[in-house]
């Protein structure tokens, strides 16, 4: 069976590390992709990836590159590139640098990679994402933001500490968009079955889903050179295998909705069954009235970073 080709533009340390995981879960042959300027660099951590195989046993193939022909008909590509976030910057700073460099990416992906399936990881996640499909003109169910997986991943963690128990038990749902307005959802959070809202006081709670939406932040904060990647990879490389196994896994995606939870043609988080085709299924929760103002205010802000975006490139 011939092996999956996924491509990851921008090999710093979410790219390179989204190779990582994807390599040592044997998801298919992987090109790791850098600009020019910094050529041998992504062939230098894609023959360090290599060299752990024999220890890992994997058998992906990895590749490091300049040259978007060599990405030419992959199945899968993931998106990173763009400037990182330092301390005392927001998301919405990079926006019009990020914004220049995700459509030269995608106008080379259009180019070499007409039937892919593309996931954008770059920040602001909600408008670049945006961009990227009016740049490859894809069918909306194979462009998609990583972001949900991650913020939910974050939400199930801190209310795993907060309860003493195991991760594995923990589930948990997150809408809206990728920043300060998110809505990790009370009503959907469970401990093997049970509600967290029967487990935590409603303050703490409120203080767990705050933690969540400045998670990055904290990292950013915490790190003062640099940003989270460990886990926005480990979250990007479940959704290459979601597709690339066609898992039709049910996760929080940056997907485009229109009449779907009456958003009107942007890219916000949402449940979906992520499977081969892409997201072949938004899935519509019934959200308690508070949440349900909380998403309209994130789709909102969503809304006004892609209206800036639009004004600026």
């Amino acid at each position: 069976m011939r092996r999956a080709k996924i491509t990851i533009v921008g090999a710093g340390n979410v790219g390179a590390t989204t190779a990582h995981w994807c390599a040592a879960a044997e998801l298919g042959d992987i090109l790791l992709l850098d600009i020019p300027q910094t050529e041998g660099m992504p062939a230098g951590k894609a023959l360090d990836l290599m060299q752990a195989s024999p220890i890992i046993g994997f058998d992906s193939n990895i590749q490091g590159t300049t040259s978007y022909e060599q990405t030419r008909d992959s199945d899968v590509v993931v998106i990173t590139a763009g400037l990182p976030r330092k301390p005392g910057m927001s998301r919405d700073d990079l926006l019009k640098t990020n914004a220049q460099i995700m459509a030269g990416v995608c106008r080379e992906v259009k180019n070499t990679s007409p039937q892919a399936i593309v996931i954008v990881v770059s920040n602001p996640l909600d408008a670049m994402v945006q961009k990227a499909r009016q740049v490859t003109g894809f069918p909306p169910q194979r462009v998609m933001g990583q972001a949900g997986v991650l913020d939910t991943a974050r939400y199930c963690t801190f209310l795993a500490l907060e309860l003493g128990v195991s991760v594995e038990d923990v589930r948990a749902m997150l809408l809206g968009g990728h920043g300060d307005t998110m809505v990790p959802l009370r009503s959907s959070a469970s401990v093997n079955g049970v509600p967290v809202t029967q487990l935590i006081p409603a303050d703490r709670l409120d203080e767990i889903i705050q933690r969540t939406r400045t998670g990055g932040g904290e990292i950013v904060g915490l790190l003062k050179t640099g940003s989270a990647y460990y886990a926005p990879a480990a979250a990007t490389a479940q959704m290459v295998e979601a597709i690339v196994r066609d898992k039709k896994r049910l996760l929080p995606v940056a997907a485009y909705c229109d009449a779907e939870y009456q958003v009107g043609g942007y890219y916000v988080g949402v449940p979906v069954i992520l499977g081969a085709g892409g997201v072949e299924r938004i899935v519509e929760l019934q959200l308690t009235a508070e949440e349900q103002a909380e998403f309209q205010n994130s789709v909102a802000a969503v809304k006004a970073l892609v209206a800036t975006m639009d004004s600026l490139v």
